[in-house]
């Protein structure tokens, strides 16, 4: 195997661990073991934890920039994409409903831990706001669309946050409902 496709494989698989299990409680060995590699295998890769968090914070900002310009290909219309970023509650409601949100997640993670790569991980927000309110703007929505972006990144959190305490999935079904009925009136509405 070559060593790009072992790192990518280290990545991979710290990126779901950190997701179920957390980053502070997700070890080196159970990395190593759930791969099936030797320890020596995994430090020729990464030295120290951090390195693999950074990795990880990496491998999703390209992930989130990846599928971010497929909306944009895909969808025909500023709601429509909209409606993308709203849907993925729904497309990961399973792994939501059971671990929360794996930005949201890894962010309050690394505040309450006060670790240096949290503001590295905010780029994931940030990446985000950014998309949601150049579509909002695309809406003809100029004055308030960095406020909607936010709104929606807000309610995201809400949803996967509640979704996984109650562990209901319909919960996300119908949050979403209500959301995509508030982007459909912002379409059929002008800006005040």
């Amino acid at each position: 195997m070559s060593s790009t496709l072992t790192r990518n494989r280290i990545v991979a698989e710290a990126d779901r661990l950190f997701y179920e299990q957390g980053f502070e409680h997700t070890s080196f060995a159970q990395i190593a073991e759930a791969l099936g590699i030797s320890r020596g295998n995994f430090y020729y890769h990464f030295k120290t934890k951090d390195e693999i968090l950074e990795a990880v914070i990496s491998h999703r900002l390209d992930s989130t920039n990846a599928m971010l310009d497929n909306w944009e290909l895909e969808g025909k219309t500023p709601a429509d994409r909209i409606k993308s970023f709203i849907n993925i509650l729904v497309v990961n409601k399973a792994k939501i409903t059971r671990y929360g949100c794996p930005v949201g997640t890894l962010c309050t993670e690394l505040t309450k831990l006060n670790h240096p790569a949290q503001s590295h991980s905010n780029k994931l927000f940030s990446l985000f706001r950014t998309w949601l309110c150049r579509q909002f703007e695309q809406l003809n929505r100029i004055n308030d669309a960095d406020e909607f972006a936010m709104h929606l990144l807000s309610f995201s959190q809400g949803v996967a946050s509640i979704s996984n305490a109650f562990q209901d999935e319909a919960f996300i079904h119908k949050e979403i409902s209500r959301i995509n009925t508030w982007v459909d009136s912002l379409t059929n509405s002008p800006e005040p």
